[in-house]
């Protein structure tokens, strides 16, 4: 019996490999655990299909992601604190960061993935480095401004 591997099985292969297995072991552990599926022609071609779909759409959003990363990196983010005789009154933390890019450059970026050594105290142009997902950092510059 041929099966097409959804998931890597460690003995036989990796997955969107077709193989040739008894029918037993095909049957009662590869298509009864969901690890494979049984190989006919429109299976291999719905499986081809899906592939190209998830590559396709892995490159747009590296695109998008890469647009997002000139975009931030050319801008200045500018947070307005209340001053206080030294620095600012209470910090700049990854939310205010956050909301500033959503109104300032409409891009939606998470606090979580604003890394921040420790919340920011003083006025001034400080470098933050932003996770935009894929392995993709932005340089992001925040300028903190006393009012």
């Amino acid at each position: 019996m041929k099966v097409l591997l959804i998931k890597d099985v460690k003995t036989l292969g990796k997955a969107g490999e077709i193989k040739e297995v008894k029918d037993g072991y095909g049957q009662n552990f590869l298509i009864g655990k969901g690890l494979a599926k049984l190989a006919t022609p429109e299976v291999v071609e719905n499986w081809k299909a899906e592939q190209e779909r998830m590559a396709k759409e892995l490159k747009e959003e590296l695109e998008r992601l890469e647009k997002e990363k000139v975009a931030l990196e050319a801008a200045t983010i500018r947070i307005e604190k209340q001053s206080a005789p030294v620095g600012i009154k209470g910090s700049v933390g990854n939310a205010d960061i956050s909301a500033a890019i959503k109104e300032q450059l409409n891009i939606d970026l998470d606090k979580k993935h604003i890394n921040l050594k420790k919340a920011l105290k003083s006025t001034g142009i400080h470098e933050v480095d932003a996770k935009l997902g894929h392995a993709i950092h932005a340089a992001l510059k925040v300028e903190v401004v006393g009012v």
